[in-house]
């Protein structure tokens, strides 16, 4: 078992309101979830045999950018223990930093790589915040440009994001079934209409208190230095998104020929279900994406990754 309690994984495609959540979970008094991470595929990666603590260091400096007493994390490892507990010491000390004994992670990225999780920490809990696809994507599609880096998996059309909205959802249900009582399902739609429900079934999955200053976050977030997420100086607003409004029906017909037929699991009504057209591209996402991940772990074990990866860390 983690000491201090299981993690809390927050799982969701990008643009799903993973931030809100994260944000609202984060003034928990026991339990500290930092900004978007990336750094543990690359961590498991690196260190797929075991931990030598000194290499292990060395590459936390260069890919984790909080500001960590090195020394620290450091007196929890010991060479040879597995990946996952490195990774959860890494965590552990920014919750200790935070004044808090649990740890979360908010990261859609990782909606790739749910099988690692899984592996690394197995005794996580994961909520998965589901939103309607296509408001996601009216989302996702309207950041500015430079926002997030723009990769040759980066979906540009609503049926490029329907491929990934389908394929991360449906990945993410396989894991609960897995997992059982361990993961817990929150509509996006549901949590912005009535926020303490929501956050007392978190908890209660967590084993932790419901703290009605989770939900008064509204003016004490700094987006100085994110554009896209200036909604968040504002309490949960329902209809920020509206695909019936401000989708055009082509756009409606691409994204539900690839994905109608989860949108139509999941509750959300639908006018088209997937056609020969549909299942073509997300054969190919499906494609891409693994190109992409063998790609990205042949260039972690590589030589080329701590060229790439300068020192963030001293200490």
């Amino acid at each position: 078992m983690t000491p201090g309690g299981p993690p809390l994984l927050i799982l969701g495609v990008r643009r799903s309101g993973t931030t809100l959540l994260r944000v609202m979970l984060d003034r928990h008094s026991q339990l500290a979830v930092p900004d978007e991470t990336y750094f543990v595929p690359q961590l498991a990666d690196r260190h797929l045999r075991g931990v030598d603590e000194d290499e292990f260091l060395d590459d936390v400096r260069r890919v984790v950018e909080w500001d960590l007493p090195l020394e620290r994390v450091r007196a929890r490892l010991h060479d040879g223990m597995p990946v996952g507990e490195a990774i959860g010491a890494v965590y552990a000390v920014y919750a200790e930093q935070q004044g808090k004994p649990r740890w979360g992670d908010k990261t859609p990225m990782y909606m790739q790589n749910l099988r690692l999780l899984e592996r690394l920490f197995p005794d996580a809990l994961y909520v998965h915040l589901i939103r309607d696809g296509r408001d996601a994507a009216l989302s996702f599609l309207g950041m500015p440009r430079g926002i997030v880096t723009e990769t040759w998996m980066h979906p540009r059309t609503p049926a490029d994001f329907a491929c990934q909205w389908r394929t991360e959802v449906a990945a993410a249900r396989r894991l609960g079934r897995r997992v059982g009582a361990r993961y817990l399902e929150v509509r996006y739609e549901s949590l912005v209409e009535d926020v303490e429900p929501a956050l007392g079934r978190i908890c209660e999955l967590a084993g932790l208190d419901y703290e009605p200053a989770m939900a008064d976050y509204a003016g004490s977030v700094d987006v100085s230095a994110k554009p896209h997420q200036q909604r968040l100086l504002q309490p949960p607003t329902a209809g920020v998104r509206d695909w019936r409004k401000q989708m055009s029906g082509e756009d409606v017909a691409s994204f539900e020929q690839v994905a109608g037929d989860l949108l139509r699991e999941l509750g959300y009504e639908t006018s088209h279900v997937p056609d020969a057209a549909g299942r073509a591209r997300l054969a190919s996402y499906r494609a891409r994406a693994l190109a992409w991940r063998a790609a990205s772990f042949a260039l972690r074990r590589s030589f080329l990754f701590r060229r790439r990866h300068p020192v963030l860390l001293r200490g």
